[in-house]
């Protein structure tokens, strides 16, 4: 399978997962999911983005040409920040945590918990402010004409939620009504995930000019 066709489709994944994502962040809002299958359901989906994401932003880097390849470059770096932060919160929470609290022994493993400024509340903050820079970095390597102008315009509308999503983690008092200030991610990031795999798709067919 050709490096286009792999980003393409993982790009779809990542994306078909942060839907996912969004549509069961919103049942446990409303209440139509309860622990601990909201918590498993979230987690899970969450973790579903991972590998893929990696995968899309991978195949962005090695079919980018020239000097542009710095800037693929950073932003795979902090892709893998992101990865790193946040494969670590999901595997612990859902391996650990919450076999715990089913248990009745999460006593034990309280400092575990993702909850509002905890360590691996800190963790995912850090992940998805690695991915908001990511897709900040890889704004420059995509040119100002063309399907590349929707797709910078994508990556660059997910980069602007960061600075909303960083306030969702970090504000001190949280609360439900601040977790819609970080909505917008909701749309953005499967938007760039689709986005960026469209584009993958289509340098199938480009000629690409040598490195």
């Amino acid at each position: 399978m050709s490096i286009s066709r792999v980003g393409y489709w993982s790009g779809l994944a990542a994306c078909a997962s942060a839907v996912a994502y969004d549509l069961v962040q919103i049942a446990q809002l409303i209440g139509v999911v309860k622990f601990p299958f909201d918590e498993i359901l979230i987690y899970g989906t969450s973790l579903c983005i991972v590998v893929p994401f990696v995968l899309e932003m991978l195949a962005f880097h090695y079919l980018t040409d020239g000097d542009k390849r710095f800037w693929t470059h950073a932003a795979l770096i902090f892709t893998t920040l992101y990865a790193v932060f946040v494969t670590a919160n999901y595997v612990v929470q859902l391996a650990t945590v919450i076999p715990a609290k089913v248990s009745g022994t999460s006593d034990a493993i309280r400092l575990l918990e993702q909850t509002p400024h905890s360590l691996f509340w800190n963790f995912d903050a850090l992940g998805y402010i690695s991915m908001g820079l990511a897709t900040l970095l890889a704004v420059p390597a995509l040119a100002r004409v063309g399907f590349e102008r929707w797709v910078r315009l994508s990556l660059l509308a997910n980069a602007l939620v960061t600075p909303l999503i960083s306030v969702v983690y970090f504000y001190p008092t949280y609360s439900t009504g601040l977790l819609f200030l970080g909505f917008p991610w909701a749309i953005t990031a499967p938007l760039f995930m689709l986005m960026l795999a469209i584009l993958l798709r289509r340098k199938e067919t480009i000629p690409r000019s040598a490195a």
